[in-house]
């Protein structure tokens, strides 16, 4: 196992090998292409290339790297897709709710409307051929934290195939991707984290050359006055979503489920489900909160492979969709 803190939290590289040492630099390369995308997308520092294009495509247009803008066109495809759910001019919700450079808190309500005032993707034009960005006001700032840990995840499993990487997990805080199958077993065993925190995982599902990745309630949060207020944004009200505790999507590729999950989250259950069912290249897992028992909706495509952990059986229905 290869660990490394990037992207502000934790990935770590699994490979399968019967030489360690050989694999070494196999793996120090795939941790490499979680340092790169950092130093790209990253809304942490004021040195990445969204800092920069931040500073600048609001005053006039500026060309952008390319994996920056392979990441933003594909989000902008993502924001016209989910109906708006999906949308990277969130960052001043982020911010003014603490989740982004501050602590968690409640904004007072003329501060969260001047900060939902400013979002829209709608602000953001991207020509792909040149590769040059502008938005239409000074103020708007995008966010890529929602997509850009999928596309590394993918960019870094590719890494370990192209150097002939039979078997391996890439995990980055719960964005991964599995790449064939651990010895004697007929694929990666991946846990689900209980939304609630009673357990570690409530349920676990096999993977083989496929990614997953989870959008829960759990990750931040803030509470006041008897209400938990998680840190996704809808950004079509401007507050915390509603209606789900989490969200599993498994596809054959990382970038897709981490494109995707945010949205179907902030969508809620039943909007969530027909999208699941338009969109054919996921599947998904989405776990709405009950007063005593929570509800899991599992895509019929998954159901031979979704096992409800025993302890949890108490805590979750299970039905299909």
């Amino acid at each position: 196992m290869y660990p490394a803190h990037t992207m502000g939290t934790y990935v770590h590289v699994v490979l399968v090998t019967a030489d360690s040492a050989a694999s070494d630099p196999v793996a120090r390369i795939a941790l490499g292409v979680f340092s790169r995308v950092d130093s790209l997308m990253s809304n942490w520092t004021t040195t990445s290339e969204v800092a920069r294009v931040n500073r600048e495509a609001g005053v006039r247009a500026t060309q952008v790297q390319p994996e920056v803008a392979e990441v933003i066109q594909r989000s902008l495809d993502v924001w016209q897709h989910s109906d708006g759910a999906f949308d990277i001019t969130v960052e001043p919700l982020m911010r003014v709710w603490g989740f982004l450079g501050g602590t968690p808190h409640v904004p007072s309500d003329s501060a969260a409307r001047a900060a939902a005032a400013r979002v829209g993707a709608q602000r953001v034009h991207l020509d792909a051929r040149t590769r040059t960005l502008r938005y239409d006001r000074p103020d708007v700032k995008i966010d890529l934290g929602g997509i850009a840990k999928g596309y590394a995840v993918d960019v870094a499993a590719e890494s370990l195939r192209a150097h002939g990487v039979k078997n391996a997990l890439v995990d980055l805080t719960g964005n991964m991707f599995a790449i064939g199958r651990p010895p004697g077993a007929d694929g990666w065993r991946i846990g689900i984290r209980d939304p609630r925190d009673r357990m570690p995982y409530f349920a676990r599902i096999h993977l083989s050359n496929e990614g997953i990745s989870t959008s829960g309630k759990y990750e931040q949060f803030v509470a006041a006055n008897g209400t938990t207020y998680g840190h996704i944004m809808d950004p079509r009200s401007g507050r915390p979503a509603e209606g789900l505790i989490s969200v599993t999507l498994v596809s054959s590729s990382a970038y897709t489920t981490d494109a995707w999950d945010t949205p179907l989250f902030v969508l809620g259950p039943g909007a969530a489900m027909r999208k699941a069912r338009e969109r054919p290249e996921f599947a998904a897992i989405l776990v709405q909160p009950g007063t005593n028992v929570d509800t899991v909706w599992v895509e019929s495509s998954l159901k031979d492979r979704f096992i409800l952990e025993p302890a949890a059986s108490a805590l979750f229905v299970v039905r299909y969709f």
